[in-house]
């Protein structure tokens, strides 16, 4: 018989209370069996391993190591494997051994020894969450909604995990939840010894939610995926992208998150869409805002858009430039997918074999690309280039390139580039490509469609919109033959769509620069391939009644599983009919979900006033929210106009007051409400500058009924007290106009008497940023020389911003684009806080700013400062909004990487609610925290 060495194990973590534990092993017979014993509060529990085939088991004890004199206690099964010894007495130490049989005799394992404990005291848990980034050792949590958080409790080693509830699973000491809703997590902890600790994780779900206003920006493309029910995507100018949801009858936005964030507005300006007709789950989106702004980049998902990934593309993009609605400039390849063409505006045609991966100019069309000074002397037109790619195929799937390809061209590309028609054709996948002849030449072609049966229809328009005018023609192209369809030489054809083949071709177009709705009126005609045609949008019933659907239809689409249903987009979002062969078709603005307002401005007001927040929006003008379920209706009715901001006075917050201008005849504007927006009426008179600066770089400050303080752009502010009858000019100097700006004024929310002007300095290359401090209400100033000593970098207008705490007196906060200083003496000094940073990439401006906007809300409960502060910025170099309970002493982030909107550019932050905050995305309208 051999027997070996026993090996200890000690316990690890094992509290004062817990007990040894020990392993030994032993061989024999070409088995080996290796016994294990740890003693609890109540037993000793024995387990041991078997390594072959054991006929028979016995099991001894004795009260020391030397196993002459040993006891047998048990006869086990020779399949055991476990054991329980409830006979030993309590703070007794034994060792214990296996006795083993096997066809070649009898063995011992080595033993192991262990003790029965009068107690095992259990193990404290100490509990530890990371909710937005960074650990903070708490029990509760509240994230997002689609955010995760990561529960990761302490002891770390030493015991073993178990856990229940918010979709925790298995036996990690760390796991990682991402609830629907609210839910607590229960965490057990096992010590080395057996006792037993729970930990309960108490996580609250929060939101991010759109305001309702419903649509209110330019729609300028939709794509259906051809073989997929509801499959429909919406991109936008200005405000990303947007997937139907059928379910809920509504748009669900898809740009919101990662590739979205700050420093990344521009990519919320989306050129092109395009689907894999093979893959209804694969989407790629172009985006880039404008071709000044740089090279675009290409986002590629495989879940609907759900999650992206980038990649950068070699030339730009013009989301939001003139000739948006044109497209699909990205195709790709039916019965190839992983080849892609792409018709950019100032480099002709590229191409992509990898599914977007990399590109390489299409040289055999032409290797021409415009520089900047050409893309300059086209001026407002743009540059249109390569204007889409048509794939002559009727199959899907194959495995090889379609090898019939068509690239209609921009005139401004057709004399850059010296091509000889409008028109190419490629019949070898794009190796060589021949000119087409038209019917008529140096027109756009802003739409080209293929039916079924191989019949084109393409759009010939003048302009490039939105909204062209005319002279406009649509054709029918059999691939050798021209037949005129439609004309007009008064409005030009945006978007054209088609359904069905041969006489029972639907066809779809729509008249744009057309405005009104009345009979004769042309907006949405429909044909039966182009022998009778119909106006069916003009003159029919549209809910909501008084929604603008007219003047720039610039895409039109026909289900491709239902042709009953037609879509088109307009300025203010999308119109949509279910019964297009109705005598009169009834149309629905659909926009549910779909918010694209750009918001210029917020203010809140203090607690429980009547209203929610005064929303300032570009376009659309000034809105008074007072549930933010439903469309807001108080408003001074503007209509065609942008406010730039807003304010009310703090003692009395039915007074409030909006600047701004009328685009329509380009007239500042200044108007007042006494009754909570309910009525309104203008200024009598306006302040020096209001009508030569037009801008949004501008703000009011309020400090009591009647009494303001207005700063135009690039003025000098005045004050009145007599409710706009007149304007006294304040001492405040002037500021140069090198680069747009204008002062930001705040009130004093405990002492009226008090207003606060910064001037931000106008650029990164302007003058540094000072603030100035008023004790008569606005009249006059005095500089507080501190806010120079401090260096406040300078800025733009729109990257700094400068708030008050409404519960302290002179209390101040202010965001100089780069960092955020602190003032508790109403500006006599001023202290930089730390934890904000620019990130710069290689130039003196910043590429993602580290403190744009401040905002001052509701505290916390029991928090030690008397506001919850918000700062979106860059903190610990990571972008977004960021929130301190203390007084600016720790901040933790208050987004997530899910929910950053293209960016943050306004905020304000709720009185009433602690943890609620109104923000502006790009072009996303407002949003709000819950």
């Amino acid at each position: 018989m051999r027997t070996l060495t026993p090996v200890l194990l000690l316990a690890f973590g094992a509290s004062a209370g817990s007990l040894a534990q020990a392993q030994g092993c032993g061989s024999g017979g070409g088995v080996t069996v290796c016994l294990t014993a740890t003693g609890t509060a109540s037993n000793v529990q024995l387990g041991w391993t078997v390594s072959g085939t054991v006929t028979s088991l016995e099991l001894y004890r004795d009260t020391d190591a030397d196993p002459n004199g040993r006891t047998r206690i048990a006869v086990p099964a020779s399949s055991a494997r476990s054991y329980v010894d409830a006979s030993a007495n309590t703070g007794m130490s034994y060792w214990y051994w296996v006795k083993f049989t096997t066809k070649a005799g009898s063995y011992n394992s080595g033993s192991a020894n262990a003790t029965l404990g009068t107690a095992c005291t259990p193990t404290a848990i100490t509990p530890y969450i990371n909710a937005n980034g960074s650990w903070a050792q708490t029990a509760s949590a509240t994230i997002m909604t689609s955010a995760s958080a990561i529960l990761g409790p302490q002891p770390t080693s030493g015991g073993t995990w178990s856990w229940s509830g918010c979709g925790t699973a298995g036996a990690s000491r760390e796991q990682t939840v991402q609830p629907p809703a609210a839910c607590t997590a229960i965490a057990t902890y096992t010590n080395s010894c057996g006792a037993k600790t729970q930990q309960a994780f108490s996580i609250k779900v929060g939101t991010w939610t759109s305001t309702k206003f419903g649509g209110g920006g330019y729609v300028s493309g939709l794509v259906f995926h051809p073989t997929t029910a509801n499959l429909l995507y919406a991109r936008t100018d200005i405000g990303g992208a947007y997937r139907w949801n059928q379910p809920t009858s509504s748009w669900v936005p898809i740009t919101d998150g990662l590739g979205f964030g700050g420093g990344e507005a521009s990519f919320h300006g989306v050129e092109s869409i395009a689907v894999d007709p093979t893959n209804d789950q694969r989407v790629y989106m172009a985006a880039g805002m404008y071709t000044s702004g740089g090279n675009g980049r290409l986002y590629i998902s495989g879940n609907r858009g759900d999650q992206w990934t980038y990649v950068a593309l070699p030339f730009p993009l013009g989301g939001n430039n003139p000739g948006r609605a044109i497209g699909e400039r990205l195709m790709v390849d039916p019965n190839k997918p992983s080849t892609l063409f792409y018709a950019t505006r100032t480099a002709g045609l590229w191409k992509s074999v990898d599914s977007g991966l990399t590109w390489a100019q299409v040289t055999s069309l032409s290797s021409a690309k415009l520089t900047q000074d050409q893309v300059n002397a086209l001026g407002m037109n743009s540059a249109m280039g390569v204007e889409t790619v048509v794939y002559d195929t009727g199959t899907r799937g194959s495995g090889s390139a379609t090898q019939t390809i068509y690239a209609p061209i921009a005139p401004d590309y057709v004399q850059t580039a010296g091509l000889a028609s409008n028109l190419y054709k490629s019949t070898n996948g794009g190796a060589s490509w021949t000119p087409v002849t038209v019917p008529i030449s140096g027109y756009h072609i802003p739409h080209m469609v293929r039916a079924a049966d191989g019949m084109f229809y393409v759009v010939f328009t003048k302009e490039t919109g939105p909204g062209a005018g005319g002279p406009a023609r649509l054709y029918k192209f059999d691939g050798s033959n021209w037949t005129l369809l439609n004309s007009n030489d008064s409005a030009g054809y945006g978007g054209v769509s088609v359904s069905g083949t041969g006489a029972t071709t639907r066809i779809a177009l729509g008249v744009t620069n057309t405005w009104g709705s009345f009979p004769g009126q042309q907006i949405i005609r429909l044909s039966d391939d182009g022998r009778n045609w119909r106006e069916i949008a003009a003159a029919m019933p549209h809910t909501p009644a008084d929604g603008g659907f007219w003047g720039w239809p610039d895409d039109v689409e026909i289900d491709p599983l239902n042709r009953e249903r037609v879509l088109h987009v307009s300025g203010g979002g999308v119109w949509e009919t279910r019964n297009a062969s109705s005598a009169t078709p009834s149309w629905n603005e659909v926009v549910d979900g779909l918010e694209e307002t750009a918001v210029l401005s917020l203010a809140t007001p203090p607690a429980g006033a009547m209203y929610t927040v005064i929303n300032s929006l570009g376009d659309v003008g000034l809105w008074v929210h007072t549930d933010l379920a439903t469309k807001p209706t108080l408003s001074p009715r503007t209509e065609w106009s942008n406010s730039f901001a807003a304010d009310m006075a703090w003692s009395d917050p039915q007074y409030m007051a909006t600047i701004g201008v009328v685009l329509g005849n380009s007239t500042g504007y200044g108007m007042w409400s006494g009754d909570g927006g309910k009525t309104w009426a203008k200024f009598a008179t306006y302040p020096t500058g209001v009508a030569d600066n037009k801008g949004g770089e501008a703000s009011i400050a309020i400090t009591a009924r009647s009494k303001a303080v207005w700063a135009p752009g690039n003025s000098v502010p005045s004050y009145t007290t007599d409710n706009g009858a007149t304007w006294v000019a304040t001492n405040l100097p002037a500021i140069n106009t090198i680069f747009s700006r204008a002062y930001h004024l705040v009130a004093d929310r405990k002492n009226p008497n008090k207003v606060y002007a910064y001037d931000s300095g106008g650029h990164w290359w302007g003058t540094p940023g000072k603030v100035y401090t008023s004790t008569d209400a606005g009249h006059t100033f005095t500089l507080s020389q501190s806010s120079v000593n401090a260096g406040l970098a300078p800025n733009y207008f729109g990257n700094t911003s400068l708030a008050v705490n409404p519960n302290a007196e002179g209390d101040l906060w202010l965001a100089d684009g780069n960092a955020v200083y602190h003032s508790t003496d109403s500006g006599t000094t001023w202290t930089k806080l730390s934890n904000f940073a620019s990130i710069f990439i290689g130039n003196p401006w910043a590429d993602v700013q580290g403190a744009s906007a401040i905002a001052l809300g509701k505290a916390k409960a029991g928090a030690p400062y008397s506001a919850a502060v918000y700062v979106v910025g860059v903190s610990n170099g990571v972008w977004g909004v960021h929130r301190s309970d203390d007084g600016g002493a720790t901040w933790t982030r208050f987004n997530d990487d899910a929910h950053q909107f293209g960016g943050i550019g306004v905020i304000a932050a709720d009185q009433n609610v602690y943890g609620r905050i109104y923000v502006s995305g790009t072009g996303r309208g407002m949003l709000y925290s819950n």
